[in-house]
């Protein structure tokens, strides 16, 4: 059973360019500039993402759906995972090189990128869900109303406290604008497949 999140449970990372409700929904407007990246392959540290966070417990699930224009590039939205500065993970969909992906990129001092191509979606409302296992974050997303696709299994440290929610980035232009429709928090899946 899921139970919705109320905007105002969260606090931000990063408060974005603007936020408002409207209808139920959040809409968020990003900044330039901001992202999440620690240092692998580019050299450089970002941690200007917008995620708005609440508590992730072991054996909690947690979903975010939402609609939005990705045409810029490295546009992205999803469900954001962190425990500290230097141990997090962002999951959900990203506009890389004009093609849409999905993937999660997951930092444990240094951050991995894992994507892969999804132009179907594009234009579509998206669900990302995680999962938090003892050990383990598990990923699935897909076109909301459709079956979800595992995306990422990753290592997580089961005692580390944790809190995640809605997330967006717009690394290279202004006004990337991301409606919300729901933050969930559930059970988290019971196995993998």
């Amino acid at each position: 059973m899921s139970t919705r999140i109320d905007w105002s449970e969260g606090t931000w990372t990063t408060p974005p360019a603007a936020v408002a409700e409207r209808g139920g929904a959040l809409v968020v407007t990003a900044l330039e500039g901001s992202d999440a990246w620690r240092r692998t392959a580019y050299g450089f540290i970002h941690d200007t993402e917008h995620a708005l966070l609440a508590p992730l417990a072991v054996g909690e699930a947690m979903e975010v759906v939402f609609d939005a224009d990705f045409t810029a590039q490295f546009d992205q939205a999803g469900l954001f995972v962190r425990v500290d500065d230097e141990r997090w993970m962002k999951a959900g969909v990203e506009n890389a090189d004009g093609v849409l992906g999905v993937g999660a990129v997951v930092t444990d001092i240094m951050s991995d990128w894992s994507v892969g191509a999804v132009p179907e979606w594009a234009g579509r409302r998206l669900r990302v869900r995680v999962s938090r296992g003892a050990d383990a974050l598990t990923v699935r997303a897909g076109v909301d109303g459709e079956s979800l696709r595992l995306v990422r299994v990753a290592p997580f440290a089961g005692g580390a406290t944790a809190q995640a929610g809605p997330m967006v980035c717009a690394p290279t232009r202004a006004g990337l604008e991301v409606v919300f429709t729901e933050w969930l928090r559930t059970d988290a899946d019971a196995s993998l497949h």
